[in-house]
């Protein structure tokens, strides 16, 4: 249950998820926190004069999803990669999803015809044409410098050609959205993004059919499975032209928090903060994508498995703020509304991230619904004289009959 409360009333273990202004007006740093020490109320008492707080106590995603924010002073667990943040930049969303989507769609597809000359590139052995690489990768920051929430819709629909292609540009495309959440500088999305783009170009250099086997791996092919790490620092390595860094990030993304990734048994901070976040993005990917062997799951249940994880595999308190950049119900994501009809959200509200703009394209009979009806849920749209449209629940991927690119692609 949300509730209104003035700064004066509130007390200390509240969850404060939503402000009466925009999170960037205040010093806080992430969005979303439980109210814990004077620090934090001397802070809203002077820059708010009421909140909005989470009295649900039952352990369901927005609840379990609830990170605590950085308040001014507050130092960070010391083997947390979020404390190596030392420069960061304030973004503005410069336009709507919708006047971004055409650019976003350009950039994807000019980096999509790069990353596939890439590949064709690396399998008869020539080296990356690293200026292309660049630009490409600089057109989709740009895009996502603009408004994330249009790569990010175009990332969740484009996922019916070559797997590793889309992982790529998948992972490319949420670590540039990530790293602009956390505020890091221009030039560290850039490299972000052409981590997430070339971490795995090693798959190239596999053979084929055994990234797609359905059946158990053995512990050979698990190996040469890995070995893919090992491939992509050499190719990365023998290209000119790249970032100097970048060959060493990429041996990263397998890495996990309490050692048990590969191929060096890192740990925590030992694996810093580019290469925590390729990890914690390749594997909600990953996990949202089909593969041979499994069901894609939907993006809530992803980042409900993923919130598992923390602080085993994954950096809790990066975890954390992953999952508050994606949202509860995250762009791309098909929904059931109360009223029985089922959308697609198609942007972020960034004040109040329990109500996005949905797009409606399903009746409650589960008939196409023309032209489709778009619902900024933060406006209180309603579906009759006392019913306000509000989100039942996510729904996992292929359960409706919908093709979600149809309307974007």
């Amino acid at each position: 249950m949300k509730k209104e409360v003035p700064v004066e009333q509130l007390q200390f273990g509240m969850y404060i998820f939503e402000l009466d202004r925009p999170w960037t007006d205040t010093p806080f740093k992430f969005q979303g926190f439980v109210l814990e020490d004077d620090e934090q109320l001397k802070t809203l008492k002077k820059y708010c004069r009421k909140v909005y707080i989470d009295q649900d106590k039952a352990p369901q995603p927005p609840d379990r999803f609830a990170p605590k924010t950085i308040p001014p002073g507050t130092k960070l667990k010391p083997d947390s990669v979020l404390a190596s943040i030392t420069r960061t930049v304030t973004y503005e969303e410069k336009v709507s999803v919708d006047v971004e989507l055409p650019a976003a769609r350009a950039a994807q597809r000019r980096t999509e015809v790069v990353l596939r000359d890439v590949f064709d590139t690396i399998r008869v052995g020539k080296v990356i044409d690293a200026p292309r690489v660049r630009e490409a990768v600089t057109s989709m920051t740009d895009s996502v410098v603009r408004n994330p929430d249009a790569m990010m819709l175009l990332s969740k629909l484009k996922e019916k050609s070559d797997l590793t292609l889309d992982r790529a540009l998948g992972v490319s495309i949420y670590m540039i959205a990530f790293g602009r959440y956390l505020q890091l500088p221009r030039d560290q999305l850039d490299l972000l993004g052409m981590l997430g783009l070339l971490q795995d170009v090693g798959k190239v250099r596999l053979p084929a059919g055994l990234l797609e086997k359905k059946d158990q791996l053995t512990e050979e092919e698990r190996k040469i499975c890995h070995s893919h790490v090992e491939q992509s620092v050499a190719i990365l390595k023998e290209s000119h032209g790249l970032p100097a860094d970048l060959p060493a990030l990429a041996a990263l993304h397998h890495e996990r928090y309490d050692g048990s990734g590969y191929p060096a048994g890192l740990r925590g901070p030992e694996i810093g903060l580019f290469g925590s976040i390729a990890g914690l993005v390749d594997c909600f990917d990953a996990l949202t994508r089909p593969r041979p062997y499994a069901e894609a799951l939907s993006p809530s249940n992803a980042l409900s498995k993923i919130y598992d994880l923390r602080d085993t595999q994954f950096d809790g308190s990066l975890v954390q703020q992953m999952i508050q950049c994606i949202g509860i119900y995250p762009v791309g994501a098909t929904v059931e509304m109360n009223t029985g009809e089922v959308g697609i959200v198609i942007a972020q509200n960034l004040v109040r991230r329990l109500q996005p703009r949905v797009m409606l394209v399903l009746d409650r009979k589960g008939n196409p619904i023309r032209p489709q009806k778009i619902l900024d849920l933060v406006k209180e749209p309603k579906a009759g004289p006392d019913l306000p449209y509000r989100i039942k629940r996510t729904l996992e991927k292929g359960s409706v009959a919908i093709d979600a690119a149809e309307f974007f692609l």
